[in-house]
């Protein structure tokens, strides 16, 4: 199980029922401290925390939409992460970076770095951008075009590894009785020339508890899908229907033994937002308020389809035919749940629920019951929910669909590793 923070470290919910204090919240780490340490007596194998580089104006060409309920503003998450490893002992968590913004060496360095102040506990997830402002903020003219970003991004990763094994397994030693730290024949250059990258190494940081700290990515183009599958330890899937799920494991599965390796090891998740209640009825109806309050905030809905797409779709009438999105560079897989969410743009972004593979509404009992079974056709490995960040939210989740996951033997009741790579290859 993992939480996917669709926003990352930034503003959530703030002027909601059950948003907490807002004042405090608002940058403040102790929300998601809070959170972290509520999942991990839950059993969480991790913590992934969204990220963007821009505040979006696409929409009607002002920031409006972006700053004027929060639900863009993005602080950088990364110095977040000690703060929440300090206050657990196991759940791992999971930080984005761009590929296309962050040099090899620098991410390699950093996160070799959060690897030993975290004790082992620290994930990357890997994203290309696909936005062009986000690019500009950058000193690039334009978006790198979508196949491109994942070529790039496979070039990116071998040079983070070859940083990353620059120093041989043994090459510390830690000797004090003849005062040698490491032993210099065993640390070399990577001497990296690539296509899109040159890195000479070698890391002048040592290996830490993880060498390799975990990979998480989430991609469902086919470009997306190979990246996954040649690099990730973890994969987020954001498909919709059992069948596509299972499609989505097998996938990924056959391209991981074309690439030799072993399928089980990369984790599949698969994006869920449930509804929970003390009962069936209680559920239903609240799912049905929240469609509601989807449907009348369509200007804000669309908002966000014009930050995936780069087109202002203000400028549209909302009841005409959805448009052809077939060579958008942005998001596919997002642009392509879209399409197929309503035929016009009204329908389309009113039904459109990324972070639902299969709808779960009901009580703990019967939603830990429905995603057993779900699990056990599609043959992934769980599930990452996607909520947003309020205490009501994980209180439900934590203290009540976990414990009942946990009597159906679905979720892990103790961890059994000390680093984050560990506990996620051992259930």
């Amino acid at each position: 199980m993992g939480w996917f923070m669709g926003t990352g470290f930034g503003v959530y919910n703030w002027n909601q029922r059950w948003s907490g204090n807002v004042s405090q919240d608002v940058g403040n780490p102790q929300l998601f401290v809070d959170m972290a340490t509520s999942l991990e007596r839950a059993g969480f194998s991790y913590m992934m925390l969204e990220d963007s580089s821009v505040l979006p104006n696409v929409h009607r060409g002002t920031f409006e939409s972006s700053v004027k309920n929060g639900g863009t503003i993005r602080f950088d998450p990364v110095p977040l992460i000690p703060f929440l490893t300090a206050a657990t002992k196991n759940i791992g968590i999971v930080a984005t970076i761009s590929t296309s913004f962050y040099h090899p060496f620098m991410a390699a360095r950093l996160f070799s770095t959060l690897d030993h102040v975290t004790n082992g506990r620290v994930g990357m997830n890997l994203v290309t951008s696909s936005n062009k402002s986000a690019m500009q903020n950058y000193g690039l003219k334009d978006l790198i075009p979508h196949d491109e970003r994942y070529a790039r991004a496979n070039e990116w990763v071998d040079v983070v590894k070859a940083l990353w094994d620059s120093w041989d397994e043994d090459a510390v030693l830690l000797d004090e009785v003849n005062g040698v730290f490491a032993d210099h024949t065993k640390v070399h250059t990577v001497d990296f020339e690539g296509k899109y990258y040159r890195s000479r190494g070698p890391l002048n940081t040592i290996p830490g508890p993880q060498r390799h700290p975990v990979i998480c990515q989430a991609g469902g183009s086919d470009a997306g899908r190979e990246f996954g599958a040649r690099n990730a330890d973890t994969i987020i899937a954001a498909v919709k229907g059992v069948e596509e799920m299972k499609s989505y494991r097998d996938d990924v599965s056959a391209r991981m033994i074309a690439l030799g390796r072993d399928p089980k090891d990369v984790k599949v998740l698969f994006l869920i937002s449930p509804v929970l209640a003390d009962s069936k009825a209680e559920a239903e109806e609240k799912n049905a308020a929240m469609l509601k309050a989807s449907a009348e905030n369509i200007d804000a809905q669309v908002a966000g389809f014009s930050y995936f797409t780069s087109t202002d779709w203000s400028k549209y009438d909302y009841d005409e035919p959805f448009p052809d999105l077939s060579k958008n560079e942005g998001h596919q897989s997002t642009m392509n749940d879209f399409a197929r969410s309503g035929a016009t743009i009204r329908e389309a972004v009113t039904n459109h629920r990324t972070q639902e593979s299969v709808p779960l509404i009901g009580t703990p009992e019967s939603i830990a019951t429905e995603m057993g079974e779900y699990m056990d056709y599609a043959g992934g490995d769980g599930f990452l929910i996607a909520k947003p960040v309020t205490r009501q939210n994980i209180t439900e989740i934590a203290d009540g669909l976990a414990p009942a996951l946990r009597k159906q033997g679905l979720i892990r009741p103790s961890y059994e590793h000390s680093t984050f790579r560990d506990n996620l290859l051992a259930y």
